[in-house]
Parts: structure tokens; C-alpha cells; sequence
């Protein structure tokens, strides 16, 4: 697995920080959302590829770990959906796109 999941605010914090070095993508996912579901396969197949290996893969489960789902929505100014995936540069939203969005073909364009 390429990604890891953040749980806490404190990872939060870390990995927003980290985005001034290196970018970082995140995942918000639905544990009850066939959608989401969907996305996080695209979200796994793109890095089963050639991820762009300069980013971070980071996954959030919006329904376990709220919290962590709200705070990025606030500091990134970004309205919360699910699933939804941001690219993250320098402490700022540099994409993001959502729902039926979140594929494969979608991240190749965007992150490599």
C-alpha cells in the first residue's frame, strides 16, 4: 500500500507542514459510500502504477475520524464532500475534485 491514513490532528498539522517540502494528496473517504468506494479503488490503482513518486498518498476516513475531515475542509478552505481528493502545496488547496471525479485517468493528468 502507497498510502498511509491520518487519524488525529496532530497528523494533520504534520502533513500540512510537510506540504511546503514535498505535496501532499489526500483521499476523503466514506466507509459507507458506494461512490467513495469507487474512488478509492481509482485512488489505489493510480498508485499501483507509476505514482508521482515527489508526493505523499494520504487517506481520511471522514465518517472515523470527523475531526480530522473538518479541520482539513477549514485550513484549506475547501467545502467538505465525499469522496473527495485535494492536492496540497505549500499549506494551500492546489486541486481538488470530488465524487465521479476521483479516477485514475483524472490524478495521471493532474499529479504526474
Amino acid at each position: 500500500m502507497n498510502w498511509r491514513e491520518i487519524t488525529t490532528l496532530e497528523e494533520w498539522i504534520e502533513m500540512l507542514a510537510r506540504s511546503t517540502e514535498r505535496g501532499q494528496v489526500i483521499l476523503k473517504h466514506s466507509t459507507t459510500c458506494p461512490v467513495s468506494s469507487n474512488a478509492l479503488h481509482e485512488y489505489e490503482q493510480y498508485l499501483q502504477d507509476t505514482p508521482n513518486p515527489d508526493l505523499d498518498y494520504t487517506l481520511v476516513k471522514v465518517i472515523e475520524s470527523r475531526p480530522v475531515s473538518n479541520q482539513i475542509a477549514e485550513d484549506l478552505n475547501v467545502k467538505h464532500e465525499s469522496p473527495q481528493i485535494i492536492f496540497i502545496k505549500d499549506k494551500a488547496k492546489y486541486w481538488t475534485t470530488s465524487h465521479w471525479s476521483v479516477t485514475k485517468a483524472h490524478m495521471t493528468a493532474v499529479l504526474d
